[in-house]
């Protein structure tokens, strides 16, 4: 979360290889026990912070660090995951898997995610109301793995002021986060990227 410019071993900007492309490999991977168990669910971990994200189709990776921000690419690969679930979803739904999606976000939990962040570091005993434990920021993933009532294309947060923190509920992600054709290219791209095909 919001790390300095950094690579991992294949070659992704650490955030979105990490975040992202990393889930969309490990998914595509475990196609075939998805595909012979019943009411199986895939669950993403997204963040508040899609709410600001962009996807830079041109430029994912921010190759050479051209247009990096820490927050700018924590924030797309937020987004990506959800975009991710739409579009897992819609494999899904055409290839008649018995399989839900579900995303969900902590909210603003106490971990250790804001150590990469000095200026939230140094900022953070400012707001210790603010944040949840982190025992709080794990209900929704915990929910939407389990709840026998959720639906694919669900998605849980906290009921608190802005989802900041407290109990799981359904959440609205951004409109950002439901464009279908936006959920395709970014598909394409993943799948070139990894060299890994859903199949």
């Amino acid at each position: 979360m919001m790390t300095p410019y950094l690579l991992t071993k294949d070659g992704f900007e650490s955030q979105i290889g990490t975040n992202h492309l990393g889930h969309f490999a490990l998914t595509a991977h475990l196609m075939d026990v998805l595909r012979v168990t019943p009411d199986s669910r895939v669950v993403n971990v997204s963040s508040l912070a899609h709410k600001g994200g962009k996807i830079y189709f041109s430029n994912l990776n921010f190759a050479d660090g051209k247009g990096y921000s820490p927050l700018k690419a924590y924030s797309q690969s937020k987004l990506a995951n959800l975009l991710f679930s739409l579009g897992l979803q819609t494999y899904f739904e055409k290839s008649k898997i018995d399989c839900k999606v579900m995303t969900a976000h902590p909210g603003v939990s106490d971990t250790n995610l804001f150590n990469n962040s000095a200026w939230v570091k140094s900022v953070k005993p400012l707001f210790s109301g603010v944040f949840q434990p982190a025992s709080m920021g794990a209900l929704p993933e915990l929910r939407a793995a389990t709840d026998p009532t959720a639906k694919s294309g669900d998605f849980f947060g906290p009921n608190g002021t802005m989802e900041i923190k407290g109990y799981p509920v359904l959440v609205k992600a951004t409109k950002a986060a439901c464009n279908a054709e936006s959920a395709r290219q970014l598909w394409e791209i993943s799948e070139k990227l990894t060299k890994v095909k859903f199949e």
